[in-house]
């Protein structure tokens, strides 16, 4: 009978977005609102503006409001539609804040007949989703929380990937290939380098992506520079000597997050942190720069893909696009299923052609994990991923999103954001 009474939850849904978009995020958010339109169980889908932050202000949205058309548009639209923010609910460095916080954000739910809740985020908005998901449990409020993955750092544990990183890895790679394309072809007896800088503070999924450019030995990425592997300075010069011998122009991938052999981040500025405490990275690549030119005299420059890499949703990967929307529709599924308390997972099939799945994972396991990258998927001397890492990526990336263009650019899907009517007075 609890089982019956839990499938036949009846009130409406509200989905958020939280933390860096991704060229496919709005690609999850199309997946939870076409399937919650199918769903008797939801009476209505809002969206909350800006994350936890938006939904404590009881900035809501009307999803239901939307034209289908606008929904499905949002498959090729990059950002985060809803808007995002970086807000942390922080029960051991600010209990009080954060017991309030929690007071309000179920004063919203309960005023607007919440019974589903969808984030879609990484780390620390899975985190927040666990927290939300045992508070109402502690509270009695009938409410099932689920995640939605999201990153392009591809840093979520017990997940195969994560919605963002196909094509975060896709652009990256052609980037690479068409600034080297560039860079060659300038090349003098002289010789040059060229570091790129990508985004990664911890992990270094992002830059190994870009090995899918190397399609023989000689060809960028000549360098990757990974966070997991601790930045030896001679041992680096070394090999950008060498290459720049033999080829007359070097390639260099860095991650943000580059680690000394002390751990510590190698372009960290201390005294500046961001929302969750983090100093801010001040450039990888041109740190590199500085060294690379004052050691070796050579004429040395640096690109920085910066948000470039995670909104270009005009060469986003099609097998990317459509995992990000099944992760949206499983969410809301599950959801009405009766579970709460989880994150979508993708898991990823056997057999010759890729195809994946999706299934479940306790919230518990994942909040403020981080899943780095193998060393065993990295060369022995640190500077190159292999094969392992290859195959695990390179179907990531497959196909093409079809962008409809508008005066020789994208038209992107843009939301007429009817806001829900305020029932609460206003947050203090």
């Amino acid at each position: 009978m609890l089982r019956l009474r839990m499938a036949e939850l009846i009130g409406n849904l509200l989905v958020a977005q939280s933390g860096g978009p991704t060229a496919v995020i709005n690609s999850s958010l199309a997946g939870v609102v076409q399937e919650a339109g199918r769903n008797p169980c939801v009476s209505r889908v809002y969206g909350g503006r800006n994350g936890i932050l938006g939904i404590l202000n009881e900035n809501l949205a009307d999803m239901g409001r939307e034209r289908p058309e606008t929904i499905e548009a949002l498959k090729h639209t990059p950002a985060a539609a809803l808007g995002t923010c970086r807000y942390k609910i922080d029960f051991k460095k600010k209990p009080e804040k954060a017991a309030r916080d929690m007071d309000r954000l179920f004063q919203v739910f309960q005023a607007h007949n919440i019974r589903y809740f969808l984030y879609a985020g990484g780390n620390d908005s899975q985190d927040t989703a666990d927290k939300i998901h045992l508070e109402a449990v502690r509270r009695g409020y009938e409410m099932r929380v689920i995640g939605v993955p999201k990153t392009i750092d591809n840093d979520l544990p017990h997940t195969d990937h994560c919605p963002g990183y196909g094509s975060v890895a896709k652009y990256n790679a052609c980037t690479v290939m068409e600034i080297a394309a560039d860079v060659s072809s300038m090349a003098t007896d002289d010789g040059s380098c060229c570091i790129i800088e990508v985004m990664g503070r911890s992990a270094g999924w992002i830059a190994a992506g870009t090995v899918l450019a190397k399609r023989e030995p000689g060809s960028a990425p000549h360098i990757i520079l990974l966070p997991e592997i601790p930045f030896n300075e001679e041992v680096f010069l070394a090999r950008v000597s060498e290459t720049i011998r033999a080829l007359r122009y070097c390639i260099v991938v860095v991650g943000e997050g580059l680690k000394k052999a002390d751990g510590s981040e190698y372009s960290a500025d201390k005294s500046r942190l961001d929302a969750f405490g983090h100093p801010l990275l001040s450039g990888a690549a041109d740190a590199l720069a500085e060294v690379v030119y004052g050691r070796l005299n050579t004429k040395t420059r640096t690109v920085k893909l910066g948000y470039a890499q995670r909104s270009a949703a005009h060469y986003a990967s099609a097998t990317d696009a459509a995992e990000a929307a099944a992760c949206g529709e499983a969410a809301v599924r599950a959801a009405v299923e009766g579970k709460s308390g989880f994150m979508v997972k993708i898991i990823r099939r056997g057999g010759a052609k890729y195809s994946s799945t999706t299934g479940l994972h306790s919230l518990s396991d994942i909040a403020n994990v981080e899943h780095l990258l193998p060393r065993d998927w990295v060369s022995e001397d640190g500077f190159m991923p292999n094969e392992k890492f290859i195959e695990y990526a390179r179907p990531l990336i497959e196909g093409e999103v079809k962008v409809p263009a508008e005066g020789g650019l994208p038209k992107f899907a843009v939301l007429q954001n009817k806001s829900v009517p305020r029932l609460l007075p206003a947050r203090t």
